[in-house]
């Protein structure tokens, strides 16, 4: 009896879809006229009452006289509102069109009891009988453990059916946006002031990519990942000078080798490879890392035909062994603890609006990035030939040479 309009407002039309939807289950279980189900081995247990996708969507089709292909998109929108569940692929909430095989939800699940999926309000909406609810709960467990097999698994796949179609808010963005607020500049203050509105170049000049000593906020953020420490060279070169200490730098130096072959030029892929091979991975190499045999028989393998990727699972399982280990006793070490120490933490600046004016006409271009590079190459070119043994003998034939 409601106008057109009504009719077609989205709050009525979902009201209408979820009625429509209840409906239809209840008849689909129907034992006279509803899907048949039957018994089926899953695994190696016999579950009762089971039902293949191709029979629901058949029978659907039949039941509205429209289309498999529409069929299917509604037993589909009942498979992801959690009245009907997947028995082998319990993440994938569609409903496929073979032998795949599925079970009608318990009515206790059921959307239309309005269950909230989310234990804070819970607590506070059952706080005055919680003491029952543990007590139940126990007996329950009790219980189930008494259950035959077959009913076990029923209940846990209706059970976590539910919570796949109900999942709490994802928890990670609030994790990620909490540790990461103050680091962002659009959200909380540049120290000692924010370049783009100032046009004064403090804040780059403080935070360039190697600095003597980096800021409090910089070497906070190492704390947050291994990601975060090693992609900061600043940061990369403090975890060198732990790593020194420990006499365990060659899982690093490792990582960074497959960088450089990953992001270097095709020409001198051939090279780079093989000098990787003679360090780390060569019986008896100098700087010789342990990785399972596994993983070093495919990397050393994938060598004889090198591409940028073929250290990606040595690198993988290097960087894990770091994350899981070093990058913990770093945080916990005198080394960091004494950049924390002496890490800067600028004031500030607050410009007047005639201040503003003359920086920005004072503006100066800044570095070419291009630069930037050559710099950084010139200094790893520094640090490889500081680094690398010396040769008594040719040095002595150059000396005898001059004389």
């Amino acid at each position: 009896d409601l106008p057109a309009s009504d009719r077609r407002h989205p709050t009525f039309m979902i009201s209408t879809l979820k009625l429509l939807s209840l409906s239809m289950v209840v008849e689909m279980q129907d034992q006279k006229s509803g899907v048949k189900g039957s018994e089926q081995k899953l695994n190696v247990t016999t579950i009762p009452h089971v039902l293949t996708g191709k029979d629901i969507i058949a029978w659907i089709a039949n039941k509205m006289k429209t289309t498999p292909e529409e069929a299917q998109t509604f037993s589909t929108m009942l498979v992801a509102y959690g009245y009907i569940y997947p028995l082998q692929n319990h993440k994938k909430l569609v409903m496929c069109n073979d032998s795949s095989l599925y079970r009608f939800q318990t009515p206790y699940f059921w959307p239309t009891q309005k269950w909230f999926a989310h234990y804070n309000h819970l607590h506070e909406w059952l706080n005055h009988k919680w003491d029952f609810i543990v007590m139940q709960a126990t007996e329950q467990y009790k219980a189930g453990k008494e259950r035959k097999k077959p009913d076990r698994v029923v209940f846990d796949c209706q059970e976590r059916a539910y919570w796949i179609v109900n999942k709490p808010p994802v928890r990670e963005l609030v994790k990620y946006v909490t540790t990461y607020k103050n680091h962002d500049p659009f959200l909380a203050p540049c120290l000692p002031s924010n370049p783009w509105q100032t046009d004064h170049d403090a804040y780059w000049t403080l935070n360039m990519r190697r600095v003597d000593l980096p800021t409090k906020m910089r070497v906070e953020r190492w704390s947050f990942s291994l990601f975060e420490l090693l992609s900061d060279l600043r940061g990369r070169d403090d975890f060198k000078i732990f790593l020194k200490k420990e006499f365990s730098g060659e899982n690093l130096a490792f990582w960074e080798a497959a960088e450089e072959l990953k992001w270097g030029t095709a020409a001198s892929m051939t090279a780079k490879a093989e000098t990787i091979f003679k360090t780390f991975l060569a019986p008896g190499a100098p700087r010789w890392i342990n990785i399972d045999g596994r993983t070093m028989g495919l990397t050393v393998k994938g060598l004889d035909h090198p591409h940028r990727y073929v250290l990606e699972a040595a690198q993988t399982h290097v960087f894990l062994l770091m994350k899981k280990d070093t990058f913990f006793r770093y945080l916990k070490s005198p080394v960091y603890k004494d950049i924390q120490k002496k890490a800067l933490n600028p004031e500030a600046h607050n410009f007047s609006p005639a201040q503003l004016e003359q920086n920005a006409n004072s503006r100066s271009p800044g570095i070419h990035p291009i630069i930037l590079w050559q710099q950084e190459e010139e200094e790893k070119a520094k640090a490889a030939a500081a680094s690398a043994p010396v040769d008594v003998k040719a040095m002595m034939s150059k000396i005898d040479r001059k004389k």
